[in-house]
């Protein structure tokens, strides 16, 4: 265990703790003092099938370091799934102090070859996914500060790249992506009052779910190891940070940036015409800075 107790104590959730980056969470997370909730239905890349042994692998390794920690195998896709993590945190540990959606599957395809099950699956497991923990631990602590408690909160939920900067090929992905960034910046909002902040991260990782890259250097693996992600993510799960919320943050072994999003640009006064309103466009458009795009971010 560390000498650095940055978590100590803390009651956390990872969801999708089971491999990869969740898994690199839950442990950084148990080496910093918190104890920690691994879930991880334990589904292929794709969302099918089942397993709970990754999630009980990564439990059972955190205890064995002297760590305290406990499997959940709920579908987090599912409001009673969500309810079911959050309150299996609240008895097995006494409280809930952070909850890391992290969960993911990838289905990627063209827009004009996408099937309906394709996009439902992917926005269920990372919009839902999101929603339905969040939605349960948001209600926890709303009524633990209305009991009067004083909370210590955080929401930590997971944007990609691809969501806020684009990418082909992952149209599913990308919009629930990016609906996640626009879900923590309201839920932090909305959850300053109780105590809670609410941060996204935008993660650069090799996981499962590129595992069908190929042809990658050395240099380029070593740069996108799970492990560059999981220091600022043990950060924002600790008191420390409490002051930092609504924020989306990029990670990876190439760069450490805070991701802007939308602001409005040039401006002028609106026209009624459309044959004028095109030039002016125009003009507005040079004068914009140029969008990030997901190969330079990468």
């Amino acid at each position: 265990m560390s000498d650095d107790r940055l978590c100590e104590g803390r009651v956390c959730i990872v969801t999708g703790g089971g491999r990869g980056l969740g898994r690199e969470y839950a442990l950084s997370l148990a080496k910093y003092g918190a104890k920690v909730v691994v879930n991880d239905l334990g589904g292929s890349r794709d969302g099918t099938g089942a397993d709970a042994s990754p999630a009980q692998e990564v439990a059972d390794e955190i205890k064995a370091d002297g760590g305290e920690a406990v499997a959940n195998t709920d579908d987090i896709s599912s409001w009673d799934g969500g309810a079911g993590l959050v309150q299996q945190a609240i008895d097995t540990f006494g409280r809930l102090d952070v909850l890391i959606n992290n969960a993911g599957i990838l289905r990627d395809r063209m827009l004009f070859t996408m099937s309906e099950e394709e996009w439902d699956a992917v926005i269920r497991v990372h919009l839902k996914g999101t929603f339905a923990p969040s939605h349960h631990a948001a209600a926890y602590w709303r009524e633990r500060s209305k009991a009067g408690e004083t909370n210590d909160a955080r929401l930590i939920n997971t944007t990609s790249v691809s969501g806020i900067y684009a990418n082909a090929g992952q149209t599913n992905y990308g919009a629930a992506k990016a609906g996640i960034a626009a879900f923590t910046q309201i839920a932090a909002i909305e959850l300053s009052r109780y105590g809670v902040t609410a941060n996204c991260i935008a993660p650069g990782a090799l996981t499962r779910l590129t595992g069908d890259l190929t042809g990658l250097s050395d240099e380029v693996k070593a740069n996108f190891a799970p492990t560059w992600v999981s220091p600022v993510v043990t950060w924002l799960a600790s008191s420390d940070s409490a002051d930092v919320t609504g924020q989306v943050i990029e990670a990876s072994g190439m760069v450490l940036a805070v991701a802007e999003g939308w602001h409005r640009g040039p401006s002028t006064k609106p026209v009624e015409s459309a044959e004028e309103v095109g030039s002016i466009v125009r003009k507005l458009l040079a004068e914009a800075r140029p969008r990030t795009f997901f190969n330079e971010a990468n």
